[in-house]
């Protein structure tokens, strides 16, 4: 999770040297304490010998393969399981309560929140809030209740045109519905792949990386104003 927070790749430019200098730190702290010897040694001296800083902070280290060996690459398996274990479940009713307090109703930004929210997941969602709001645990915000109709057509529009141009890439390319095809349409699109795992990360970090109670969650919803 610090890692996460001080990646050099995720930080400003002007802070690009100090991320460095901690997320190096980080290394340095895993390497030893992922090593028995190494780790039995610091445990019994409370320091790391010289020799071992030098390794572990040389500024010509790859460090983007110091990132894989501190966390596995994450398959489409994963992220389908993931998915599976986190619909339906309290974390995502939770996640659902408090992006609903965070931006005052407004869906738009609620189905970006949410993590793995996708345009056939709306009305469910919806329905969690609406039922917490009747229970009154939620507030009546006015851009929920009072949403325009012109405002939910555009939403609908943009999920439409975004599976159009997903199916017209996969046709572009040829592709299938194997799991061949679907990594070599990962690949094609890196780019913007590489665009959706940082929002994904930084999602996580915000939910999992602060000193919060419950690794990070977000606190209960409160009512707000109408």
């Amino acid at each position: 999770r610090a890692a996460l927070r001080v990646h050099p790749d995720r930080a400003e430019p002007a802070a690009r040297d100090e991320a460095t200098r901690r997320f190096q730190v980080l290394g340095r702290a895993y390497a030893v304490l992922s090593d028995a010897e190494r780790r039995a040694v610091y445990d019994e001296q409370g320091t790391v010998q010289e020799e071992d800083e030098g390794e572990e902070l040389r500024a010509e280290r790859d460090w983007q393969e110091h990132w894989r060996l501190l966390f596995k690459k994450i398959t489409i398996k994963d992220i389908e399981d993931f998915e599976k274990a986190y619909k339906d479940s309290e974390e995502e009713l939770d996640d659902i309560k408090a992006a609903y307090v965070d931006f005052e109703g407004d869906m738009d930004k609620i189905m970006e929140s949410v993590l793995c929210a996708e345009y056939a997941d709306e009305p469910r969602i919806r329905k969690i809030i609406q039922g917490a709001i009747d229970s009154g645990e939620l507030p009546a915000y006015k851009a929920f209740v009072k949403e325009s109709k012109q405002k939910m057509n555009a939403r609908k529009r943009r999920a439409e045109k975004e599976a159009r141009e997903a199916e017209k890439t996969r046709e572009e390319l040829g592709l299938g519905d194997d799991e061949s095809d679907l990594k070599a349409l990962i690949q094609s699109r890196n780019k913007d792949r590489q665009k959706e795992m940082d929002n994904f990360l930084v999602q996580l970090e915000a939910k999992y990386g602060s000193n919060s109670k419950k690794g990070g969650k977000k606190t209960p919803a409160k009512k707000g104003k109408k």
